[in-house]
């Protein structure tokens, strides 16, 4: 689905450009993309000669769930010594935050198609536990525990 675009930007930007194909939810749930993402990257990153790669130069990219993909696996190789360091990370509109369904973002966007906010959950509960069923506790913001709110509030808050 992306090939086109990938194309582009490895041709406007002079840049070698990896498109990880990752199993999807909900045949495949979490953690099977991430492994997928994080399996790609590595071998990427252990075999840059081959690509007549920079290890100077690599970044992660991704576009909703791909976006929170590649935030998990710049998150997990950040800490690696043994491989190059990635340069940074391009995050397009990631999911990032399932503490909150309601800050303002998503109730200026919750009737904007393509991606209502019913939608949204639905598929980031199938990518997560493959089970939709508590779709309405967590609109409501039940699925967090009191003393998660409390301890997180100050990063996810309208404020």
């Amino acid at each position: 689905s992306h090939e086109r675009i990938c194309q582009y930007i490895a041709k406007e930007s002079d840049s070698v450009v990896v498109s990880v194909g990752y199993r999807l939810a909900p045949e495949h749930k979490y953690p099977a993309a991430y492994e997928d993402c994080l399996s790609a990257t590595q071998h990427f990153l252990q075999h840059l000669q081959h690509y007549a790669v920079d290890p100077a130069r690599v970044t992660v990219c991704g576009d909703s769930a791909g976006g929170n993909l590649a935030a998990a696996v710049s998150l997990t190789l950040a800490g690696r010594s043994d491989l190059p360091r990635l340069r940074a990370q391009i995050l397009i509109y990631p999911g990032l935050q399932a503490l909150d369904f309601n800050l303002p973002s998503y109730q200026q966007n919750r009737g904007v198609p393509l991606l209502f906010q019913e939608r949204a959950l639905f598929y980031s509960l199938q990518y997560v536990q493959g089970d939709t069923s508590n779709m309405e506790e967590i609109l409501e913001g039940s699925h967090v525990p009191p003393d998660m709110w409390l301890k997180y509030r100050k990063w996810v808050s309208p404020d």
